[in-house]
């Protein structure tokens, strides 16, 4: 996530400051949790006026109450908890007690754990990602648009700042879309309340880590999501947000103590450099400024030294996933974090569910950088992530590049092969993340000048590269925009909203090029997923020849023969060269029209990505 235009506000940076009345007991949290976890141990943080001042009582077989922490502010306990093996499913009162008070109850509960095989599964190579924001997709239930005490009210659809209406609900009707277009797995950014006063649409504000927006939905309505989703054989990626916090929620308002955030004399920004976090040169105030600044003044930093921050993130989230049954998380704003925090925090999420897959959003400009964030790297780091994943930023660039670029040694098509070169430097390349645009980006369509057949040539190289491939939405039907700012590149989806004036979410709402570029994608799209030898198999590439890049995906039962001719000019290859893959074949099919073709000399057009399944000699 980049820098957002929020309404810039004074921030809390000394002192803890109650800015509204708390009630007796305003919160416990996790609200609930459940028997059998892997970690027996359980911190609830206690929100409530005074609450400090009283004695808790817990009495429930199985359940232990080990320490009763207080902290600077009196409105706050943190209560830890040991819940043995032996503990069952049910409900018991936790009693704050005062004399010559009335005791406070909160009736907690333990579940018992789900044991669904679809639940938490993974993300892996087979999958194909489509991102969205809710709030900008589809609007399903409009009598969420206005929710009474939210401090953003309405909806704006005239304002790229301001709040559309989007929900979950709309996102759920277009689920047969996104199978049909053959996606496997959805990323929505965060849909967790953001409770800021303008432009916190996006969802990374966060004010609420235990609540869906309001004007998305609800915590039940999100699970009855992901439950659709996986009826349909679709995964959830869910977006968390470790680094920040928005300003307006109640853990800034009235803070538990003044570590809880990173404390400065006077507003500081990071510096946004994420180089000082591996650079063996930097100076000290530079990787504090970086890792420590705030991201903006609605994001405060959190400090992730502290141990009650780290408890709450790390709860929070494996609660997300045993609740709503999540398949996968993406991580924003990875390297802004604290390191060792982030490596116990996979560790820690990993241990409760194994298959779930986490990768790390690295802007960055090198495969040497993305690679310093991931896990196994601990020679040069001195510490393991386990990060198993990044957002691989840098085939992305290669891939404008290949499509955009003027010929070179290592430009043009040729930087595909230099990047992909490097792949030594990760673990496991298969693990991230490979795109062309998002949320945070000029879309892609644009930024090959609406060009088609580059445009087509692009989503080839994304969906037969290795990697896990991922695209936003809109992309299918040539949305268009540039990201200055962000919010051009963030509009409704056509036919989200009763009453627009088209529906591009079916066949007849779009124009004869939009149908072109969703057909080219769906048949891509499918293809991909029914060939195992594009999500599994090996990858062999040849260094481009006369700018034609040719690259083969394989396992034993299948061979697709990619070539990438990126010159303005029709071109023949001759495919002799290539004989170490090809082996004996003669003949291929061709993906898109189904005809089959003698390989023998290639015809390629200019600009033009052909993916052939090469037919075995007989």
């Amino acid at each position: 996530m980049r820098k957002f235009l929020l309404i810039a506000i004074g921030c809390i940076v000394c002192g803890l400051e109650t800015k509204a009345q708390v009630p007796a007991l305003e919160r416990v949290e996790p609200m609930f949790w459940w028997t059998g976890m892997s970690n027996p141990k359980l911190q609830l943080i206690v929100h409530g006026r005074n609450i400090a001042a009283k004695s808790v009582q817990l009495v429930y077989p199985g359940v232990k109450l080990t320490a009763v922490h207080k902290v600077e502010n009196p409105n706050y306990l943190f209560l830890d908890l040991q819940i043995f093996s032996s503990a069952r499913p049910g409900t018991f009162p936790i009693k704050f007690i005062q004399p010559g008070e009335k005791d406070l109850v909160y009736n907690y509960s333990l579940k018992e754990r789900s044991h669904a095989a679809n639940r938490a599964q993974g993300v892996t190579s087979k999958d194909f990602i489509y991102l969205l924001m809710p709030d900008r997709f589809s609007n399903g239930d409009p009598s969420n648009d206005d929710v009474a005490g939210m401090r953003e009210r309405g909806i704006h659809r005239d304002s790229m700042f301001s709040r559309h209406g989007g929900d979950i609900k709309g996102l759920m009707n277009h689920l047969s879309y996104l199978k049909d277009l053959g996606v496997t797995a959805v990323w929505m950014t965060p849909e967790i309340e953001n409770d800021e006063p303008a432009a916190s649409y996006h969802g990374y504000a966060v004010t609420d880590y235990y609540k869906i927006d309001p004007r998305y939905g609800t915590n039940e309505l999100y699970k009855q999501y992901v439950e659709a989703c996986h009826r349909l054989g679709l995964k959830v990626i869910k977006d968390l947000v470790h680094n920040h916090i928005g300003t307006e929620s109640y853990l800034i308002r009235d803070m538990p103590m003044k570590s809880w955030v990173h404390q400065w004399p006077k507003y500081t920004n990071s510096n946004f450099r994420d180089m000082v976090v591996m650079d063996p040169h930097a100076s000290a105030k530079d990787r504090k400024i970086m890792l420590d600044g705030w991201f903006d003044k609605r994001m405060a930093d959190l400090n992730e030294n502290n141990p009650y921050v780290q408890n709450y993130l790390t709860q929070n989230h494996i609660w997300w996933v045993e609740y709503a049954g999540i398949d996968g998380f993406r991580l924003d704003t990875y390297p802004y974090n604290d390191p060792d925090y982030m490596a116990k925090w996979a560790q820690d999420v990993q241990r409760e569910f194994p298959k779930l897959s986490i990768y790390g959003e690295t802007l960055v400009w090198s495969a040497a950088n993305q690679a310093f964030f991931l896990g196994g790297n601990v020679v040069n780091r001195g510490l393991d992530t386990h990060l198993p994943g990044v957002t691989d930023a840098v085939v992305k660039d290669a891939i404008y590049e290949a499509l955009n670029g003027k010929e070179g040694w290592t430009d043009g098509v040729n930087r595909i092969y230099a990047v992909l070169a490097q792949d030594f430097l990760y673990k496991d390349p298969t693990k991230n993340v490979i795109f062309l645009d998002n949320h945070d980006m000029s879309r892609f369509y644009s930024m090959v000048n609406e060009d088609m057949a580059k445009y087509k040539s692009g989503l080839a190289l994304l969906l037969t590269l290795r990697g896990i491939p991922q695209m936003y939405y809109g992309d299918e039907i040539l949305m268009k925009n540039f990201s200055n700012p962000d919010g051009l590149v963030r509009e409704d989806f056509p036919g989200g909203w009763p009453g627009d004036k088209d529906n591009k979410f079916t066949a007849d709402g779009r124009s004869k090029k939009e149908n072109e570029a969703f057909n080219y994608l769906r048949t891509l799209a499918n293809y991909r997923k029914n060939t195992p030898a594009l999500q599994t198999g090996k990858l062999m590439q040849f260094i481009p020849r006369d700018g034609v890049y040719v690259y083969f995906r394989y396992d034993q039962q299948k061979t697709v023969m990619v070539v990438y001719n990126s010159r303005d000019k029709e071109q023949t290859l001759a495919t002799d060269y290539y004989a170490e893959r090809i082996n004996n074949s003669n003949q291929a099919k061709d993906i898109f029209s189904t005809q089959t073709i003698d390989i023998k000399k290639l015809l390629v057009p200019a600009k033009t990505t052909l993916i052939l399944e090469l037919i075995p000699a007989k």
